[in-house]
């Protein structure tokens, strides 16, 4: 058996026998890895080619898909734990792996709604480029138009695919991903999941499971390349000359040596010395020590070494070493054999200087397995007494379960030690002592992508030392490879391309679907507010009538707001101010001018939804007259939540301009982004009125054929009257059939624009089995129908403030139980072709 690829829209082989990879438990030899006979450089033109597709998407599609992959592949976990504790993982080990790779879709996910509703990225504020704001310019990020190759590390083979292609994929560009050989076999799994939802446009994801050596060979420009692995490798795969005459971008997290400083304050019995402890023993163990993260040096004050080295000692006893699938296993195997050989290696150079003051390496009691066939090793302690003279343990990284031990005086020396490690990924300073955490944090710094401050405070919601977060980076200077990965937005835009773009403001407002000050204003045939998310447009704009600030306004809105600023109140104290007269309140202004714009009618606006941007010019003084410009800015679209029909969020521009300004006065006094709940158009059903409904039931024949289902047509009327039934109170005598933990989301369903799904079950209804008819013809039972729709109407006029059981949806109010009629008549109406 062999793992597979994903190339070109295919599952396929590599030719040849390939190299055998054994589980790291059972020493079996259960699948090979050959890359033989692929055409690296036409899978790579293959995912250039297909991600026009993804391109194509706006952020908010591309959020949504994540989210949608996420969910989807929560559903299939269990498999990919028992496919992981083949790596040697435990429960705990596969959970980061596994569920941690899922949590960097949903976080990436989440990013849509930081950006704008388009394929591409339009980024900061305009630059205005002349004196008559005619001129400007703007930065728009999009797309690069190649693929992002991923070369991985063995050590994380699902979060080390998805925390990149998570990203590369909000970006809009695909990936080619290459798993490391001893563990590509769990990313197979994943990825065959992946591909069969069907939920990722084809091409944004290929796989190559293993080592491609020719893979940098054909990169292009527009490509990006991302590794993660040793620092050796990294160093010879940077210096390739195609990256260097392409100018591709390269990424590069490489193994650091992470250290963790116990400051001079956390001594025995403080929460920070049990932190401390807890801590350097998690991040020995978890993986087996196999994190690029793990600590690997342990820089404490020289008069605690002792206690630290003992009470290391003792919490290391407590781990239980073996088969992964125990659950009194607590460590499990290092990936193979060659790893192991390899620890020992690195081990046998630190101890030159240091020694082993916990441990033997050749020692391993496991618990369900053969310590002879699985890769297994036990916690390795050293200690190094003279960190400063002795730079072994600073630069030589045994990738396992393995830490070292070394002695601080002050902390500046603790400083210098952290940075001897040349740059890493992350340190960690466990102190209750802020002053020393600032000092430490501020000064080591320069030479770590992450700090974590530690503390009694802290720790119950701490993530830990170990644990990078979707938006925060992930990377670090000089050994850590000098690159960052994840970090949110700033993750995204790894992935696009940053063009300055320079033109009048009208044109830069059509390429960038952002409204830009000074552009022309588009003047709407009605108030903004009528119109429906769908049909505003950005430029979109209102000019509204003026009104006059007078001194009474200015003493009632003072007395309203409690806001007795003295430039409001006492004309005598103005002497030495900026102000001239009494000054109209900032936010009365604002507040005046939301008057002004705002429309009255019930309309498509639901909510105001925030204020952002304010800013006042100059200050309004009593009988001044301003009147106000609203002008569609951005349009942001979301998805439906709970008991709220769908709707998108638009932020508008207001200006407040002077209408009588001074001859030296500029008109613009003040200006903010106001934003608002704007309802989406329901155009996927029809209303259903009374002459609606007779017009759609007098084409209905007894003989009509369904388009789905086994209905006749004189069963489906008399299921609508009995539906009636529950809905104007007749029938309550049941319990709600769905169950209670869905309940709300099944209830919020009901305010979408989503039809039924055809075939939909009728709790009450045996499944394939129609119930015995009730009238003697169709045409009683359309009457019958219509009669029992009136006592439903009458109902709710009788009792509008009244909330029904129904079997589905829970309780329902008056206007829930018009959604749920409009979605039920117009899904049995066209299941018989009358709409």
């Amino acid at each position: 058996m062999k793992t597979q690829h994903y190339i070109q829209g295919n599952w396929t082989d590599g030719k040849g026998e390939g190299s055998p990879i054994l589980d790291s438990v059972t020493g079996e030899h259960f699948t090979s890895v050959t890359t033989e006979g692929l055409d690296i450089p036409e899978i790579l033109q293959y995912g250039r080619e297909k991600g026009d597709t993804l391109r194509k998407m706006t952020f908010q599609e591309r959020g949504l898909m994540l989210k949608k992959l996420a969910f989807y592949l929560q559903k299939k976990k269990r498999q990919f734990y028992e496919v992981s504790y083949r790596t040697g993982a435990t429960k705990v080990d596969s959970w980061i792996d596994i569920e941690g790779g899922f949590g960097n879709l949903f976080a990436n996910a989440s990013l849509r709604k930081l950006f704008p509703n388009q394929p591409f990225h339009v980024e900061g504020d305009p630059v205005d480029l002349s004196r008559g704001g005619r001129f400007m310019a703007h930065h728009i990020m999009v797309p690069r138009e190649g693929v992002a190759v991923h070369i991985n590390a063995f050590n994380f083979p699902v979060w080390g695919m998805l925390e990149k292609c998570a990203v590369n994929w909000m970006a809009g560009m695909p990936a080619v991903v290459l798993p490391a050989p001893q563990t590509a076999y769990l990313t197979e799994a994943v990825v065959k999941e992946i591909i069969a939802s069907g939920i990722l446009p084809e091409g944004s994801l290929q796989l190559i499971s293993g080592t491609a050596k020719n893979i940098l060979d054909t990169v292009e420009s527009q490509d990006v390349v991302s590794f993660t692995g040793s620092a050796t490798t990294g160093k010879i795969l940077k210096k390739h000359p195609r990256l260097i005459e392409e100018s591709v971008p390269f990424t590069m997290e490489a193994d650091s040596l992470n250290a963790a400083i116990l400051g001079e304050d956390a001594v025995p019995g403080t929460p920070e010395f049990d932190l401390f402890i807890k801590e350097v023993r998690n991040e020995m163990t978890v993986k087996c020590g196999q994190k690029c993260t793990a600590i690997r040096r342990v820089i404490v004050p020289e008069n605690l070494v002792e206690d630290v080295q003992i009470a290391l000692g003792k919490q290391l006893d407590k781990v239980t070493i073996g088969d992964p699938r125990l659950k009194e296993v607590r460590m499990g195997a290092l990936v193979n054999d060659a790893q192991r050989t390899s620890v020992k290696e690195q081990i046998e150079k630190i101890t030159k200087t240091a020694q082993i003051v916990y441990g033997d390496f050749d020692e391993a009691k496991t618990v369900g397995a053969d310590a002879k066939k699985g890769s297994f090793v036990k916690p390795i302690l050293l200690r190094e007494d003279n960190p400063f003279a002795n730079e072994a343990a600073h630069i030589t990284e045994a990738f396992g379960p393995v830490s070292t031990i070394m002695p601080y005086k002050t902390l500046d020396d603790a400083i210098k030690l952290s940075k001897m490690g040349k740059g890493s990924l992350v340190s960690s300073i466990v102190t209750n002592d802020d002053k020393i955490a600032k000092e430490y944090t501020v000064s080591a710094a320069t030479h770590h992508g992450r700090i974590l401050i530690l503390n009694r405070e802290s720790a119950k919601q701490s993530t830990g030392h170990g644990s990078p977060l979707p938006n925060l980076i992930h990377g670090g200077p000089g050994r850590a490879g000098g690159g960052e990965e994840m970090g949110g937005v700033r993750g995204v835009k790894h992935y696009l391309q940053r063009c300055a773009i320079q033109g009048s403001p009208t044109s830069l407002t059509e390429v960038t679907g952002i409204y830009q000050p000074k552009s022309a204003y588009k003047e709407s045939e009605k108030h903004p507010f009528a119109y429906h998310w769908e049909d505003i447009k950005p430029g979109m704009s209102l000019k509204t009538h003026k009104r006059t600030l007078t001194d009474t306004d200015i003493i009632n809105f003072g007395n309203l707001t409690w806001d007795h600023f003295y430039a409001h109140t006492d004309i005598t104290s103005l002497e030495g101010s900026i102000f001239e007269k009494r000054t109209a309140h900032g936010y009365f202004i604002i507040s005046a001018a939301a008057g002004l714009f705002v429309y009255p009618n019930k309309g498509p606006v639901a909510a105001n939804y925030g204020l952002e941007d304010i800013r006042f010019l100059r200050p309004l003084y009593h009988n001044d007259t301003v009147y106000v410009r609203l002008t569609c800015k951005q349009k942001v679209d979301r998805e439906q939540k709970g008991t709220e029909l769908p709707s998108g969020i638009v932020k508008w521009y207001v200006e407040v301009f002077d209408a009588e300004p001074d001859e030296d006065q500029e008109p613009l006094v003040a200006i903010a982004t106001i934003l608002t709940m704007v309802q989406k158009k329901q155009e996927t059903f029809v209303e259903m009125t009374d002459e609606k409904i007779d017009e759609c039931l007098s084409k209905l024949t007894a003989d009509a054929k369904p388009k789905w289902g086994i209905m006749t047509p004189q069963h489906m009327v008399e299921h609508l009257e009995y539906s009636y039934k529950i809905t104007s109170g007749e029938i309550q005598d049941f319990e709600i059939a769905t169950p209670e933990e869905i309940l709300e989301k099944v209830h919020a369903s009901l305010y979408n624009y989503k039809k039924f799904p055809k075939n939909s079950q009728f709790p009450m209804l045996e499944k394939d089995k129609l119930d015995d008819l009730k009238h003697p013809d169709l045409e009683t039972a359309i009457e019958k129908f219509k009669e029992q729709r009136e006592k439903y109407i009458k109902f709710f006029k009788e009792n509008p403030d009244a909330k029904l059981k129904n079997l589905v949806f829970g309780e329902l109010n008056k206007y829930e139980s018009y959604l749920l009629e409009r979605k039920h008549l117009n899904h049995h109406f066209e299941q018989f072709r009358l709409i």
